[in-house]
């Protein structure tokens, strides 16, 4: 079996997994908490057990771990701080049980994301980020992902010190922002600037997410412009560009999503999957633009 980095080293491209938070709550979870779609690991372990290997069987090479929310900060809010470890470490087992029983070669990654709301910037000071991003990137590691995922940053501190966390596992780690319809962080900071301040600590590739499909195209070209790494997109197919309601585009369905993805591709995108609203029919899309001629023995949940 190939490393991440082997494979990230070949050229051609990785197929990611889709939503895990938007498609658990699909399936019928309540996710009305602070701690979101990591409910599922209390309420319906089974349930990310399936989402995952409907992404495995659609195609995807990687999958995020249902830790978007299990940093202690989020449990916090629900007096569950002291099970951060625990939850964290059974989001990954359930996700190398998944990639285990499928027969596909696949790696986990590590989802860490923004310690606050995802699309409201969130300021402290640098050493409480590194703490708190430390905690959760020595949690996923002891459990044994393959890779980490920095995912959803929207401000350059918080992403430094993330970024600087994941460096210190020893482990290979991606980086994504989320950006606006103009190109930029959701701060306002510009996105070249947030690449700068991550590639010292090494990352493996960068990657844009969380975005709209249909602006997305800008900051991907910005990303591209200010980086050598690999890069990667993974989008959100309906959301509007105000960041505050949901509504259809033509990336809703998966054929229209695969149209936008081809371009991403086109523009150099070397990692590509799903964000918030995609589906496990969003990734056999994609995965029949990237491989068209794998014939999936599996169908899709």
């Amino acid at each position: 079996m190939l490393t991440f980095p082997q494979r990230l080293a070949e050229l051609h491209p990785i197929l990611m997994d889709g939503a895990t938070g938007t498609e658990l709550e699909r399936r019928g979870l309540d996710t009305g908490t602070p701690i979101w779609s990591a409910m599922a690991l209390l309420e319906a372990p089974q349930m990310v057990e399936a989402v995952h290997r409907d992404y495995l069987d659609a195609g995807a090479e990687i999958i995020l771990t249902n830790t978007f929310r299990t940093h202690q900060r989020s449990l916090d809010k629900l007096g569950m701080g002291e099970e951060a470890s625990r939850l964290t470490s059974l989001a990954v087992a359930i996700a190398q049980k998944a990639v285990r029983t499928s027969g596909r070669q696949a790696w986990v990654a590590g989802s860490m994301g923004p310690l606050e709301d995802s699309y409201t910037p969130f300021d402290q000071a640098y050493e409480d980020f590194l703490r708190e991003h430390q905690a959760m990137a020595n949690n996923l590691a002891a459990a044994g992902v393959d890779l980490l995922l920095v995912e959803t940053m929207n401000t350059i501190k918080e992403a430094q010190a993330a970024a600087e966390a994941a460096a210190s596992t020893g482990l290979p780690f991606g980086v994504s922002f989320v950006c606006n319809a103009n190109g930029e962080l959701l701060s306002g900071e510009p996105l070249a600037e947030a690449v700068a301040a991550v590639e010292p600590f090494g990352p493996s590739f960068l990657s844009i997410n969380c975005t709209a499909a249909p602006s997305l195209h800008l900051a991907l070209d910005v990303l591209r412009a200010a980086t050598e790494l690999p890069i990667g997109v993974y989008a959100n197919p309906g959301h509007t560009e105000d960041y505050e309601h949901w509504g259809k585009t033509e990336a809703t369905e998966p054929p229209g999503y695969a149209i936008y993805a081809a371009d991403w591709l086109a523009h150099g995108a070397r990692l590509v999957g799903g964000c918030c609203g995609t589906r496990p029919e969003h990734i056999a899309e994609l995965r029949k633009l990237i491989r068209p001629e794998e014939d999936l023995t599996h169908g899709i949940a």
